[in-house]
């Protein structure tokens, strides 16, 4: 089976997918600093980095996933987004998209974190996705899990706090000040469930008697 995954990172997700289920990945990312640590991590496993935009991918792929990525992807794009992807996958491939997401549809991102955190950043809603996707891809499965993740940044912010003072002298004291704020705002708004985290199974036209999702 190959795998594409949009928005790589470090190539966690691939790696895990190579070593437990012998499945060959392509990965892309903008960063070159993340293929670098990625190709140490991920070393002689059947997994490719790529350094390009997903506007440039060609290809087709059995599976594609993309998590955390179309939060830059800017509602402008969304569709051209979706577009892509349907060119890349197969037939009777599956897609999974995993984002944070709005309540509502907005066409701007968050001032503070845009301009401290995630430069040009926005959330989308499920308006917008499904409206992105419609006539490409059959929805198979919807899972919000938002609530898990005020758990998660508490546990980031933990760990950060544990290890600030290896981080210090390279970050200083006002990176602390900007993270720890992040961290702990994006735990209240997923506490107080202004913000969710979903993750969405697409197939192209529907699997056959229905598709099982995995919780």
């Amino acid at each position: 089976m190959t795998l594409l995954d949009i928005g790589c990172g470090w190539g966690s997700l691939m790696k895990y997918a190579a070593e437990n289920y012998g499945v060959s990945c392509v990965g892309i990312t903008i960063s070159q600093k993340q293929i670098e640590l990625g190709q140490q991590l991920c070393a002689g496993l059947p997994i490719e980095f790529l350094l390009q935009d997903y506007r440039r991918l060609e290809g087709q792929f059995d599976r594609i996933v993309s998590v955390g990525m179309v939060e830059h992807v800017g509602y402008k794009n969304y569709r051209q987004f979706m577009q892509i992807v349907d060119r890349c996958l197969k037939e009777d491939g599956l897609f999974l998209l995993h984002t944070i997401g709005n309540r509502y549809s907005v066409t701007y991102g968050e001032q503070w974190s845009n301009k401290y955190i995630f430069p040009n950043g926005m959330l989308p809603s499920l308006v917008q996705i499904f409206r992105a996707s419609e006539k490409l891809f059959v929805t198979e499965d919807l899972h919000n899990f938002g609530s898990d993740y005020d758990r998660t940044l508490m546990a980031w912010l933990d760990n950060f706090e544990h290890h600030w003072q290896q981080l210090e002298p390279k970050y200083g004291k006002q990176f602390y000040r900007f993270w720890k704020y992040y961290l702990c705002t994006m735990a209240g708004s997923f506490r107080a469930r202004n913000i969710q985290l979903w993750q969405i199974v697409f197939s192209k036209k529907g699997i056959v008697g229905g598709y099982r999702s995995v919780r």
